[in-house]
């Protein structure tokens, strides 16, 4: 790994706390190939009796991040990194299944074996129009029919936008270009 940044938003970092995530990040190395060079970005939070470790880690095609919380900050960090490594490790699984399925298709293409559509098949389409629409319209679509998203048009643009619904209650929106 290139370089690792920690930040901390209400908690002051110590040495012992940046050697620590310092040391649990490099652990992941294994999991990478040789040439791996990507900065890793933690992010360390404070907020009342609660600690969140947040875990970014830029690696083409994709981005691995995981946070995860608890009371006590080291816990908080064996427990993301935890959860970056099952994250990995079924990224590496895929990757490796979907290139011996191709390899396999290549040499024999008489019987073929579950192609990455298989894999990645889509279970149900929907289609509807886009009604426009003001962002507290589109919440109130989503939170009366149930859902944990919702896209909609946004009448001031005309962009499409999504509204989400997020882990701590509050809402998000996602604004195209």
């Amino acid at each position: 790994m290139n370089f690792i940044k920690i930040r901390g938003k209400n908690i002051s970092i110590t040495n012992a706390l940046r050697e620590y995530a310092e040391k649990k990040i490099l652990k992941l190395e294994k999991y990478f190939e040789d040439d791996f060079t990507s900065d890793v970005f933690v992010s360390l939070k404070t907020y009342r009796n609660e600690n969140k470790v947040e875990v970014t880690i830029p690696y083409t095609p994709l981005v691995f991040r995981a946070e995860e919380s608890h009371q006590d900050m080291y816990a908080a960090i064996d427990l993301v990194i935890d959860k970056l490594i099952r994250q990995i490790r079924k990224y590496k699984t895929k990757a490796n299944r979907s290139r011996r399925n191709k390899d396999y298709q290549v040499n024999d293409s008489t019987n073929k074996l579950g192609s990455t559509e298989d894999q990645f098949s889509v279970e149900r389409e929907k289609h509807f129009i886009l009604k426009p629409m003001d962002i507290e319209e589109a919440v109130l679509q989503m939170d009366m029919l149930g859902h944990n998203f919702f896209v909609f048009l946004d009448n001031r643009g005309g962009s499409t936008n999504v509204v989400y619904k997020r882990r701590d209650g509050k809402y998000g929106l996602i604004m195209s270009e």
